[in-house]
């Protein structure tokens, strides 16, 4: 996981306190930068700004001013009522995100919870990208060396920070369906994402990142922790299985790269056709495509290249994955309360997760963003209930409807103000969560219902 470690500026906290966050998209990180920093009280409001090339490149034309609103969130203005907002930062590590801290977490998946201890120890405050580390007991040390150096810890689970999540948690919580009974919830992967990142990508192989659940599913996994409140899961079953990415799968007369395969047409995972025809030639220059051409100028041109020559132009039944496609998890809570969850890769819809709350007085209902629907079993009425999205925020820190936005400014918050109670994914929470997803991966290995006490197998 990649930290952000920025020092805390302003009376209300001593000099030496840091914080310690990861960053996804490096065109937000200039947003950051500038928002945080401390401003020298001589530059001109009107100094001009010089876009960084990740911003260029997402741009793809338009102009900056067209789509950054920096003047609503501009936290400069703010600095002589509310000093503690005020922080610098300074990237330090890798990120399983970000285009230039990826292959960190790739190469050296075992050393993410070094960074984390390190700090930790000297007192820096960390936002801690999940998963927290690859084995639970790297988690537990970690959770451990914060609270013992009385740092705050939060971890990247933005999903509780999502407005339709806050929404389903606020209906449970007013009683209005009832007793909760059984949560049933869908991720969809999406069949291209899917290939791009858990077929050819950095997530696809387990002896170099982790297995699916840890890496794509455990947001999932503790969302339910979340809406289930203060209920411990007693018992865990899973079952799964990597299904038609393997060679037996593969086409007669399929070469062993897309380019140059004469059958590509026929193919839905074509890379060929998910890189060039359905992003760069339409001008679309982002993700997934600039993580195909690493760190080399993204066009065409750079995409073809990279695509005869590197891993995202293989074909996708001769690759190294050997990470599940699909898989399930049933749960049992305390007072008899289940949920059940579903990862899909082969899905049209890519991300737009589906979630429904049977409870005893009504049932709830969610797809994607919304709106949140609620059945009356008295009235035999449904009523729906809208979600607040955010507005006047920066493009990129839009990722998942404003969470990513919420998620930083919470833990920024929580720093400047030293109250940890800002944070929705603190150090216990997120830990529990983490080992269900643990326990979770061994039932579907060992084929077994694993029974759980203080959040590991009971033995």
């Amino acid at each position: 996981s990649c930290f952000l470690l920025s020092q805390s500026r302003g009376s209300a906290l001593p000099a030496s306190s840091a914080n310690a966050t990861i960053w996804d998209l490096l065109s937000a990180m200039d947003f950051w930068r500038r928002s945080f920093r401390v401003f020298r009280r001589d530059r001109p409001t009107s100094e001009p700004q010089t876009p960084s090339s990740s911003e260029q490149q997402a741009d793809s034309g338009a102009k900056r001013a067209e789509r950054e609103p920096w003047c609503i969130l501009n936290f400069d203005e703010k600095t002589e009522t509310d000093p503690h907002r005020r922080v610098d930062v300074l990237i330090v590590g890798a990120g399983s995100r970000g285009k230039c801290y990826s292959f960190f977490a790739v190469y050296f998946s075992k050393r993410m919870k070094d960074p984390a201890i390190a700090f930790a120890k000297k007192g820096y405050h960390i936002l801690l990208e999940k998963p927290m580390a690859v084995t639970p007991e790297d988690c537990e040390e970690i959770v451990s060396v914060c609270k013992e150096n009385g740092v705050i810890l939060a971890v990247g689970h933005i999903l509780r920070y999502y407005p339709v999540s806050q929404k389903i948690k606020e209906i449970i919580d007013s009683g209005m369906i009832g007793d909760v009974v059984h949560i049933q919830h869908m991720e969809p992967v999406g069949q291209w994402h899917f290939a791009h990142s858990f077929v050819r990508g950095n997530w696809r192989n387990e002896k170099e990142s982790t297995f699916s659940l840890l890496a794509k599913s455990c947001h999932d996994i503790d969302l339910i922790s979340f809406w289930m409140g203060g209920k411990r899961c007693l018992k865990v079953s899973s079952f799964g299985h990597l299904s038609h990415f393997t060679k037996e799968h593969k086409p007669t007369g399929a070469a062993s790269r897309c380019l140059e395969c004469a059958v590509e047409h026929t193919c839905p995972y074509s890379a060929k056709k998910i890189y060039l025809t359905d992003h760069a030639e339409k001008g679309m220059l982002g993700w997934p495509v600039n993580v195909v051409c690493n760190n080399s100028h993204c066009d065409i041109e750079n995409v073809i290249e990279a695509l005869k020559t590197g891993p995202y132009g293989r074909c996708v039944y001769e690759c190294d994955n050997d990470v599940v496609t699909n898989q399930v998890v049933n749960m049992e809570f305390e007072g008899g309360v289940t949920a059940a969850f579903t990862m899909m890769a082969f899905t049209y819809a890519m991300g737009v997760r589906r979630t429904t709350v049977y409870g005893t007085k009504g049932e709830l209902s969610c797809l994607g963003r919304g709106p949140v629907e609620v059945f009356d079993f008295l009235t035999h009425k449904r009523s729906t209930h809208p979600i607040t999205m955010p507005v006047c925020i920066p493009a990129q820190l839009m990722g998942h409807a404003g969470a990513d936005y919420y998620m930083m400014d919470s833990f920024v918050t929580a720093v400047a103000k030293n109250e940890p109670s800002y944070i929705l994914t603190g150090p216990d929470e997120t830990l529990r969560s983490h080992l269900l997803v643990f326990e979770a991966e061994k039932s579907r290995r060992e084929k077994r219902t694993i029974f759980l006490e203080n959040g590991k197998e009971k033995l």
